[in-house]
């Protein structure tokens, strides 16, 4: 038993050496179908008694010995995005355009939005985002037709992910889980004792699993790196052309200056709005009580001074006598 538990940290020292684990994707789209998953950590059987199995991994060794010199075989491999900020005259148009665009070119579209925003004018006018990839190779292409019929290009970033290590790393990897595979199905085979089979068969199943994992993370290396996605976002002309009035284009001073006087219509229009239905209300209530108590304080200071003017009236009339 102890010598089948050596034998099994023996395997795990060389396949920690031979492969390292993927690094995290880069940004995968909803809409696409690729597959990205991270390396899934699982723990080894507790035992390997397969004598044989330990000696065919020295084959495996020898053949990572020449891994370093895999990355010279695998051509570089780069993931292209872009993303573009376009002016143009009819945003919806130019979203049907993109679209077919992309179906010309053998792509697709991962995500389209048409919306309604305002412009400081207050007119409400279409905007759009579109995220479409292409073949690599058309990437410039595909960019240079975007941009032909815009009035004008308001931001445009393009970058670049090499991925080459990453790929070649997985590569090397795959290769010594395949190599540990054929020989766990071969010793399996020629397994007699039910106890030596299950150990084979948890062990397998170990290395398959890893296995679907790393040809999933070199599937989206590879599909990523030969389709390029280029994100648009299509503003309307009208959100950048100055006031017009009477087929004249005004200046910037003379355009704010018409602005402002547009908002201070619209702030004393929803002032006296206001003011009508709350602020008068609130004001009359108020002042209804206060009015009242005028009226009958005044009433008593006329009463009082009728009194007052009869005395003496009626203090003057003996007098005369």
């Amino acid at each position: 038993m102890k010598r089948y538990l050596l034998i099994f940290v023996v395997l795990t020292t060389v396949l920690t050496a031979c492969g390292s684990k993927a690094q995290s994707s880069p940004e995968i789209y909803a809409e696409e179908a690729f597959y990205a998953g991270d390396s899934v950590e699982m723990e080894m059987p507790a035992s390997a008694p397969m004598e044989s199995f330990a000696e065919s991994m020295d084959d495996a060794t020898r053949n990572s010995a020449g891994t370093s010199g895999l990355a010279a075989t695998v051509e570089r491999m780069v993931i292209q995005n872009a993303d573009l900020s376009i002016v143009v005259a009819d945003p919806k148009g130019k979203m049907e355009a993109i679209t077919r665009l992309a179906e010309t070119l053998d792509g697709f579209v991962v995500s389209s939005n048409l919306y309604n925003t305002y412009t400081e004018s207050n007119i409400r006018v279409p905007e759009g985002s579109i995220t479409i990839r292409v073949p690599a190779e058309k990437l410039d292409s595909a960019l240079e037709t975007i941009k032909a019929d815009v009035v004008e290009v308001q931001s445009e970033n393009r970058s670049g992910q090499d991925v080459t290590k990453e790929y070649t790393d997985l590569r090397s990897r795959l290769k010594n889980l395949e190599a540990a595979e054929e020989q766990l199905t071969q010793i399996m085979d020629e397994a007699t004792d039910t106890e030596q089979v299950l150990a084979t068969f948890e062990q397998l199943t170990y290395y398959r699993e890893q296995i679907e994992v790393v040809k999933g993370q070199m599937k989206y290396y590879e599909e990523s790196a030969a389709l390029s996605a280029i994100s648009i976002r299509i503003v309307a002309e009208e959100t950048i052309q100055p006031i017009e009035i009477g087929g004249w284009e005004l200046s910037s001073t003379a355009s704010a200056a018409v602005q402002d006087l547009i908002n201070y219509l619209q702030s004393f229009v929803q002032f006296m709005i206001r003011f009508i239905i709350l602020t008068l209300p609130v004001l009359i209530t108020i002042f209804i009580p206060f009015y009242l108590v005028f009226l009958f304080f005044r009433m008593l200071f006329r009463k009082r001074k009728s009194k007052k003017e009869a005395k003496a009236i009626k203090a003057e009339s003996p007098a005369k006598k």
